[in-house]
């Protein structure tokens, strides 16, 4: 059997932008600089390498988002409803058959994330089927880094509509593997999110090496 069942082709990521970044003090969070790239211009940038197709989900300053090259999504409603909205609204869109999500506020995410993702994913389509298979690192699961399958929508829209907005709670509902990105060579940091402006200067000054902080984005932020 083919080594790559699923090619970067059969890949939509979304870069998630639409929260209302309370704990930044309500800026835009994905217009932040991070190195002198905006976070979620840098994460476009970072998740186009790995996959096929690149859209974003923001709410705010639709126009710079669109200056980015890819498509851009608004939540279905005002409410500012979470990760959850911005997963509906990508996978609804989504035109591949799998379905990557990466945050806007983690701009050291991995550079093979997708890939070791699919490499699992794959794996459920010979041995028993997956539906999700997400990210963890140092004991904390990271569900707004997972690969998913488009034909999640119809549940992930009835979750919604019967007014629940957790994350946990709708991967609960489906075979969900986790993979660990714990090997010698990643970056500790690698999932780390920013949810102030202290921690952003803080996560851009700290180096690759040198061990995990407390006082970043740990456990992983659900704003």
């Amino acid at each position: 059997m083919d080594s790559a069942i699923i090619k970067p082709s059969d890949i939509t990521a979304i870069v998630l932008a639409g929260g209302r970044g309370s704990r930044m003090g309500g800026v835009d969070k994905g217009l932040q600089l991070f190195n002198g790239t905006p976070l979620a211009l840098q994460a476009v940038q970072r998740v186009a390498l790995q996959v096929g197709t690149v859209i974003v989900n923001a709410n705010r300053n639709l126009n710079t988002y669109q200056t980015f090259g890819c498509n851009v999504y608004p939540d279905d409603d005002s409410e500012f409803a979470g990760p959850l909205s911005g997963f509906a609204v990508g996978l609804a869109n989504c035109k591949t058959p799998y379905f990557l999500t990466v945050p806007c506020d983690s701009p050291r995410f991995p550079m093979d994330l997708a890939h070791r993702l699919a490499s699992h994913m794959e794996q459920g389509l010979q041995q028993g089927d997956f539906d999700i298979v997400m990210a963890a690192q140092g004991g904390w699961t990271q569900p707004v880094f997972c690969l998913l399958k488009r034909e999640l929508l119809p549940s992930l829209q009835s979750f919604m509509q019967s007014g629940h907005r957790k994350i946990d709670a709708w991967t609960a509902r489906h075979k969900t593997v986790i993979v660990n990105f714990d090997e010698p060579a990643d970056d500790p940091l690698a999932f780390a999110n920013a949810n102030t402006l202290e921690e952003l200067n803080a996560l851009e000054s700290h180096p690759r090496e040198g061990g995990d902080p407390p006082h970043f984005g740990f456990p992983p932020s659900r704003e």
